[in-house]
């Protein structure tokens, strides 16, 4: 048995960071039932049609999804809605600030009506201060919380790479519930509680704020280097690729002056003996790591940091991540059906010894909708009616 079948999750979601999180509860063996706009559905279908016709981001988090189209603005879309939620333990949205509560379906009122059920929503600012009404998207809430000031180089500040902001507050909405579920489980009560993009990605960035806030001074913009820490990252070899690594303790810098770098006289040296004294004087070192590595091609130097046993990494490009042996070597793709046919999908991090997750396909639009309208025991006229009024 999964660790959640048996559990139904209603989601009013769309863009990234609930899908996330229900992606997560759906590999785990929850039912989920995402509702989407009559005919164009979640937008985030539409951002692109890199993978065979579909959209990158919706293919990565909606799979094992059933899809259930719905005008909440209709009454009877809002009927529909109350009744799936009597009988779900999980409700969970990320509409705009303030829809939820005008659709009729805030917290409180659904907390009242149905003391079993379990409540999340997410927004980009929570539900209420000076930035309640702040549209939120993930760049710029990567700007608010501060990460694109300490990410990119002196001259430019930069963004992740992918939507960091979003997929915080959707692994602690995902937390949230498997902890309410548990809370659930002794009180026989439901709850409800929120998850702010801002404060989701806040606490990622509890390092770099303590830094900053105690010692006086912003983290510099370092690129792929590290901001207090030297040696770490990027460094040329003599084929014109890089080798990355990172220097942690004093054992791993004798190692590398001895080992690696063929200069054991850098190892007491008292301008690079300390942590410390390599930050201050990193632009000198530089140099000098730059000078020994031109003696070696980039896979001789991987060989010889890893027998150094110090940490090390090639600069991979997504598709050698794709094509990555560890990957291959574990097993970790699966097949995944689409509307369009199948592609490959990993597997989520979590392996557990006793069962596999569930990775099911990816709906089409509404595919799902009479199927659980007539579950939920609305007759076929009830559903032609409203299939004609694009109520569903």
């Amino acid at each position: 048995m999964l660790p959640l079948e048996g559990i139904t999750v209603v989601s009013l979601e769309q863009a990234v960071a609930a899908p996330f999180a229900t992606r997560q509860l759906a590999d785990l063996g929850a039912r989920v039932i995402k509702i989407e706009r009559p005919i164009d559905g979640d937008f985030a279908r539409h951002y692109d049609t890199t993978v065979n016709g579909m959209s990158s981001h919706f293919v990565w988090i909606n799979r094992s999804k059933e899809s259930l189209t719905l005008d909440l603005k209709s009454k009877e879309g809002k009927e529909i809605l109350e009744k799936l939620l009597s009988e779900a333990d999980i409700f969970i949205q990320n509409l705009a600030p303030g829809a939820i509560d005008r659709l009729g379906f805030s917290p409180e009122v659904l907390n009242e009506k149905f003391e079993k059920l379990i409540v999340c929503g997410i927004s980009g600012y929570g539900t209420y201060g000076p930035y309640v009404d702040k549209k939120a998207y993930d760049l710029l809430i990567q700007c608010e919380a501060g990460l694109v000031s300490i990410t990119g180089t002196d001259d430019t500040p930069s963004k992740a790479g992918i939507s960091v902001a979003d997929i915080a507050a959707g692994m602690y909405a995902y937390s949230g519930i498997l902890t309410a579920l548990i809370q659930r489980s002794k009180t026989a009560k439901g709850s409800y509680f929120e998850v702010s993009m801002l404060e989701a990605l806040g606490e990622w960035m509890g390092y770099p704020m303590y830094y900053s806030h105690y010692g006086g001074r912003e983290p510099s913009r370092t690129g792929a280097s590290h901001a207090t820490i030297f040696p770490y990252g990027p460094f040329p070899a003599n084929d014109g690729k890089f080798v990355f690594f990172s220097i942690q303790n004093e054992r791993e810098w004798k190692r590398l002056c001895e080992e690696v770098m063929e200069k054991p006289e850098y190892v007491e040296d008292s301008r690079f003996n300390s942590n410390s004294s390599r930050v201050n004087n990193k632009n000198l070192l530089r140099g000098l790591i730059e000078s020994a590595f031109m003696n070696f091609t980039a896979n001789e130097l991987v060989d010889r940091l890893e027998s150094a046993k110090i940490a090390n990494a090639r600069l991979n490009s997504i598709e050698e991540f794709y094509r990555h042996p560890q990957l291959e070597a574990r097993n970790r793709f699966r097949e995944v059906q689409t509307p369009n046919g199948p592609i490959k999908a990993l597997l989520p991090p979590a392996t557990f010894n006793n069962f596999e997750p569930v990775m099911g396909g990816i709906p089409s639009v509404g595919q799902d909708t009479e199927l659980i309208l007539k579950e939920i025991g609305y007759s076929k006229e009830f559903v032609n009616q409203c299939k004609a009024l694009n109520i569903i």
